[in-house]
């Protein structure tokens, strides 16, 4: 049996960064082979390590303020100055997104040079098999290649994440936890996920449009893509976080200025068929699609201004209920998680078990496509390990 001031479990990106603040005598704990597997993976192997616009409400949350102290403390530009001061290039894409030159695991690098340099040490393959407490200490016990271990500590931090891409390893492991501990858990799901509408859009799969994927709480304007299964790209993916079974959403992909421009053409090639027209403006494919349903027929020359109306309003408004979503498998990130009214927002540190603290994607906040739940990593991370150093 061995002890150690502080015990974290998770190597992911807001495990890594506690362990980065936390101070020496810290060891963190993984069942994965290397650190830091969502990292890696992220932003096409590049890493979108964060945004340039972070702001309160680009997260999902049952309590909104519930991660403004964190993100506060530790700002997208605290990030930025990091990665500079371990001459990482970057470049921002689109909507702030920002990615590194090369490949993402320098950001793992980055992070556990920082981890080592304040004294922490990792070890992976390790299975964790079970957490107490007794009299304020933790006790963990572990299996590595076969060997059973108990672990000591009066500080266990707990950043195994959530359910997303479970072929990585990904569980409920982090709730199961958090409520063995006092905690109530806000109900897990998919988040940042495509939505299927079981082969619907078989026809269409490849083609994009630019769109405005809404409902009645929230719109997100990007790009859109139809896919064997349903719809994905960026704008789905957004809006995907707040939706429910059996919700309704809505899709707005009617090209700017589309009524004039059809309105105008009418003037001078009155003989074009409607559906020629339109494929200018939109995939032919997806003109094809829609005319039975729409009722595009006839030529140009057929078409009121009513009737041309009514074409733009029913593609700025296209209402379908998707059938469920892809699920963990493909998820980016979970919604939902361990509640807040359970953790200090300031430090991170369960109310219900002291010496517990809770980080990352295991809470429940969830931000936006961009960057945003790798911020949210390290603001939490941050706020936890400067905590636990503080108390030393």
């Amino acid at each position: 049996m061995s002890h150690h001031r502080t015990i974290i479990l998770g190597a992911g990106a807001a495990g890594l960064m506690a362990a980065a603040h936390a101070g020496p005598g810290t060891l963190v704990l993984d069942h994965a082979r290397k650190p830091g597997e969502k990292i890696r993976i992220s932003g096409g192997g590049r890493c979108n390590f964060t945004n340039l616009d972070v702001t309160p409400e680009n997260f999902l949350s049952q309590n909104p303020h519930f991660h403004k102290s964190a993100i506060a403390r530790y700002t997208q530009w605290d990030f930025i100055d990091l990665m500079s001061r371990h001459r990482i290039a970057w470049h921002e894409k689109t909507l702030g997104q920002l990615f590194c030159d090369g490949k993402s695991t320098q950001v793992i690098d980055m992070l556990l040079a920082e981890m080592q340099a304040g004294g922490a040490t990792l070890s992976l393959s390790t299975q964790i098999t079970d957490v107490t407490r007794s009299d304020g200490v933790f006790k963990v016990t572990t299996e590595t290649g076969g060997k059973t271990a108990t672990l000591t500590t009066d500080t266990l931090v707990l950043a195994t994440g959530g359910k997303s891409i479970p072929k990585m390893g990904a569980s409920g492991f982090a709730y199961d936890l958090a409520q063995a501990f006092g905690h109530a858990i806000v109900p897990p799901r998919p988040a940042l996920v495509p939505l299927t509408f079981g082969d619907r859009f078989a026809p269409l799969a490849g083609v994009s449009v630019p769109a405005r994927a809404f409902n009645d709480r929230i719109a997100f304007v990007e790009s859109l893509l139809f896919t064997h299964r349903g719809l994905s790209g960026p704008a789905i993916l957004q809006l995907s976080s707040y939706w429910r079974d059996g919700d309704t959403i809505m899709l707005d992909i009617c090209p700017p200025g589309l009524h004039s421009a059809l309105r105008d053409r009418r003037q001078v090639q009155g003989r074009q068929a409607l559906t020629t027209e339109l494929a200018r403006h939109l995939p032919a494919r997806l003109v094809e699609y829609l005319a039975p349903t729409l009722g595009l027929t006839g030529n140009l020359a057929d078409q009121s201004d009513a009737r041309l109306a009514e074409i733009t309003g029913a593609l700025s408004r296209w209402t379908l209920t998707p059938t469920g979503s892809e699920g963990y498998r493909t998820a980016e990130v979970t919604a939902g998680g361990v509640a807040t009214d359970g953790v200090s927002s300031q430090t991170m540190e369960s109310k219900h078990c002291p010496g517990l603290y809770i980080i990352g994607e295991a809470m429940d906040v969830t931000g936006w496509l961009g960057g945003y739940n790798f911020q949210w990593a390290w603001a939490s991370g941050a706020a936890a390990g400067r905590a636990i150093a503080m108390r030393r």
